[in-house]
């Protein structure tokens, strides 16, 4: 398991990431909600401390252990599913920074669970992740997040504990004296590549690999993002598309665990923006019922590349966090059904009304769900000249 420096370098990041994700610098007194799972217990003492040790207000929140969860969303009442608690929404308008640590002692204890009663449950919590987001947008507040190694991940990922464990330490550069500043040289990489994307004039993306044949088109006023510090560890380059464009066949390759469920080899069939048909050798009906909780469920709300020169993840990890930065040599790829991101608005993202979100295209969902595609594959940008340009192929941005 990780060793007391290596905790403590895991925290560090955590902090850089968190700090690198805010528009705003953070202050004394300003509140940190860290929010973790059981077994990551240890972690959480020491980003605890640290947040009193930079002047910080911390407030801790354990998360439900996988028998409660299932039980909840098993044996609730409706009324009970959709209760918010007091003070909830209090708290959420005053916090500038969340930690989450990730640590799941099961994977699939809800796969008898009736995947509309999840759906529902997301979608009376929008509102909440909809406070965080307006305060995110004007600067007051920002968010990271990592995965801490369990049994059950490595169980799941057909590895031991000792292997999981040491690919989170490569991952997130807790093998180097100075993990902060991999993670700061990562982040100066990415800006190049960012600031090129963004030079281009693209009516629309091509995404091309033996599964996929994908039409994604950028919209007006969009700009690529990624190694932000929200995600520990992120390699990703993402941005959030005008839904209304997506057309053809997407393809994920890779397994997917959500909501307690297990599914793979999703193949996704769009229509002038929304998915028409869902294919699956596992998980078929729990997709179904996923993007039909809301309007947006069934639309994209995010494209992702990721650079095989960036990452050090060497093998499938069943947690999406690790799987959406692996791709070996041929590098992936990932849309997200559901909610897009403001930031990837060029604009300041505090402007962007409901209505305005909506002419442009960013979809609005209680749904956010990566999948991941790590096929040879070629993307080509169809450029508002009328010239063609491929700008990924062989796992590689091509600038």
């Amino acid at each position: 398991m990780l060793t007391d420096d290596q905790l403590n370098q895991y925290a560090e990041v955590l902090f850089w990431g968190l700090r690198t994700a805010r528009k705003e610098p953070f202050k004394k007194k300003d509140i940190i909600l860290i929010q973790y799972e059981p077994p990551a217990l240890k972690l959480a003492e020491i980003v605890f401390t640290k947040a009193i040790e930079r002047g910080m207000n911390p407030v801790q929140r354990m998360g439900l252990t996988y028998g409660m969860e299932h039980d909840f969303l098993k044996k609730s009442k409706m009324d009970q599913l959709l209760f918010i608690p007091p003070g909830e929404k209090e708290l959420l308008r005053h916090i500038n920074g969340r930690i989450f640590l990730r640590a799941p002692e099961s994977l699939t204890h809800l796969k008898d669970v009736d995947p509309l009663r999840i759906g529902k449950v997301l979608v009376s919590r929008k509102p909440l992740r909809e406070i965080m987001d307006k305060r995110e947008e004007k600067g007051f507040y920002s968010w990271t997040l990592c995965s801490y190694p369990t049994p059950e991940l490595a169980r799941q990922a057909k590895t031991t504990l000792n292997k999981y464990t040491d690919q989170i330490i490569s991952a997130c550069f807790l093998d180097h004296d100075n993990p902060v500043k991999e993670w700061e040289n990562i982040h100066k990489n990415a800006g190049a590549i960012k600031k090129w994307l963004n030079s281009l004039r693209v009516t629309y993306f091509h995404i091309e690999s033996p599964n996929v044949d994908l039409k994604i088109t950028p919209g007006e006023r969009r700009q690529w993002k990624g190694v932000s510090g929200h995600n520990i560890p992120s390699f990703e380059i993402f941005f959030s598309p005008d839904f209304r464009g997506t057309e053809g066949v997407y393809y994920s390759n890779l397994p997917s665990f959500r909501s307690g469920n297990y599914v793979e080899k999703v193949r996704l069939h769009f229509e002038k923006g929304s998915v028409t048909k869902v294919e699956a050798a596992q998980g078929k009906a729990f997709i179904e019922k996923q993007i039909a909780m809301d309007k947006g469920a069934s639309r994209v709300g995010e494209f992702s590349l990721t650079d095989k020169r960036f990452y050090r993840i060497n093998r499938f990890m069943a947690d999406t966090l690790f799987d959406e930065n692996y791709g070996g040599d041929q590098g992936n790829c990932h849309v997200a059904l559901g909610a897009s991101y403001s930031d990837t608005f060029n604009g300041n993202p505090a402007r962007l009304t409901r209505a305005l979100k909506q002419s442009m295209g960013f979809n609005d969902s209680a749904l956010h769900w990566d999948l991941v595609n790590t096929e040879k594959k070629t993307v080509t940008a169809h450029l508002k000249t009328g010239k063609k340009r491929v700008i990924y192929e062989q796992g590689m941005f091509k600038y």
